[in-house]
């Protein structure tokens, strides 16, 4: 059996009868189940956009760190 990842769970039948009022219910994350088995989660649209933020960010610190012993290169913001 997989771990569900969320406090709350709805059959995927229950949820093609009455998606509205899955999404309405939910206050948080909610696993989709198939036969008791996650096939998908259901989120808050603000949960997802803040986890791309926190993707976004963590590609940006990515580049930050390969970059960090690089020798700075004096410039002018006209000469870009």
């Amino acid at each position: 059996m997989k771990i569900i990842l969320a406090s709350a769970s709805i059959g995927i039948s229950e949820l093609k009868s009455n998606p509205s009022a899955a999404i309405n219910r939910a206050t948080g994350p909610v696993a989709i189940l198939n036969r008791n088995t996650p096939v998908a989660y259901l989120i808050p649209a603000a949960d997802w956009e803040t986890i791309c933020e926190r993707l976004d960010e963590a590609d940006l610190a990515d580049i930050i760190r390969s970059r960090a012993g690089e020798t700075p290169v004096s410039t002018k913001l006209d000469d870009l």
